[in-house]
């Protein structure tokens, strides 16, 4: 065991930082890639959590329904559920391909070029 008295998951605890990565003066900490900050502030530990806790409010009953049944299926069910919706979207793709080259061919969509 390379890491005595710790266990993967706190090793991997003990690297994460809270430090915040504000530049509250610019003059001083000049900004050496443009963009970093926003990237930085977008992608906090606090926002992904804030993310996460709003896209979970945004769920309906049908939608954890169908969650709460995803969780009591077992490995092999579920994996036989996902190729069912793997091969259900593959067969949406080919039919939204037909009808796209349908609607080119009677002129309902206009052609990519612009004159």
């Amino acid at each position: 065991m390379p890491f005595r008295g710790f266990i993967m998951s706190d090793w991997t605890e003990s690297l994460l930082s809270l430090e915040k990565l504000d530049r509250s003066s610019p003059e001083l900490w000049p900004e050496a890639i443009p963009g970093v900050t926003e990237y930085a502030a977008r992608n906090s530990l606090t926002n992904i959590a804030k993310n996460v806790a709003d896209q979970i409010r945004v769920l309906d009953a049908e939608d954890t329904k169908l969650l709460n049944y995803y969780r009591t299926l077992n490995k092999d069910n579920l994996l036989q559920e996902l190729r069912k919706l793997h091969d259900l979207a593959y067969k949406l793709g080919l039919e939204e391909s037909k009808e796209m080259t349908r609607g080119r061919f009677l002129n309902i969509l206009p052609s990519g070029r612009r004159k």
